[in-house]
């Protein structure tokens, strides 16, 4: 099967700081990935290269086979760290707005979700909770029909209550050819959820897995073995 994503000796370099230090990976079509690492491991910066958002300062990237550009925008859809709609539109606007931006958006999965909910599409953004914009905007993203998500901390600032839906959404969501690889450090939130993880400290790849292998070669669960690596 073609990856989807693929580093090969990925460096990038933020001044005399180095952010990833040579990392090599492959990410298969058609699996749910947990990008986990503490605070400054390089999660961000790795998901940014692959959204062409930041530049390698050595090694190659490749979605899809291609350098992450304009095409590769094409096929991956990317939910940011932080907000980033305008808080003076409303919720209905921004749905227009991206279902004229992008082919592969479907208004109406959109308005399902904002239904299921209870978010009103009347509704502006600056009338919304932190937590309720962030759900619009996981919203919009996974209304996208792409080949790749990528999702830096989609569940960071919503309430315990809405996470189990918000996965499911996620779930229910993409393609079976298509990849969801999610940034978080709410490590047993997301376990059940997840095919594969790997493990990023200080740069660098430290173990990239299946799910099954982690429980049953070493007989306990990813965020078990997470704390055992990371110290946590």
């Amino acid at each position: 099967m073609n990856a989807i994503l693929e580093c090969n000796n990925l460096k990038k370099s933020f001044g005399t700081k180095l952010a990833l230090a040579g990392i090599d990976l492959k990410v298969e079509r058609g699996r749910i990935v947990g990008l986990l690492g503490p605070n400054g491991s390089g999660k961000t910066t790795l998901i940014k290269l692959a959204n062409s958002l930041l530049t390698p300062t050595e090694g190659s990237i490749l979605i899809g086979g291609k350098k992450p550009g304009v095409e590769t925008k094409k096929i991956v859809s990317y939910l940011p760290e932080k907000t980033y709609l305008n808080n003076w539109m409303k919720v209905h606007q921004i749905i227009e707005f991206f279902a004229d931006f992008y082919e592969d958006f479907r208004p109406e999965k959109a308005y399902d979700m904002l239904k299921r909910l209870n978010i009103d599409p009347a509704d502006r953004l600056k009338n919304l909770s932190k937590g309720t914009k962030e759900k619009v905007q996981l919203i919009l993203v996974m209304s996208r029909e792409a080949e790749l998500y990528l999702l830096d901390e989609p569940i960071g600032g919503v309430d315990p209550a809405a996470r189990d839906y918000i996965l499911e959404t996620i779930i229910s969501n993409y393609s079976d050819n298509a990849t969801v690889i999610i940034s978080t450090h709410l490590i047993a939130d997301i376990e059940k959820i997840l095919d594969d993880v790997i493990f990023i400290k200080e740069g660098t790849v430290v173990l990239s897995s299946d799910v099954d292998s982690i429980r049953d070669e070493k007989g306990k669960s990813v965020d078990a073995l997470f704390r055992e690596v990371f110290k946590c």
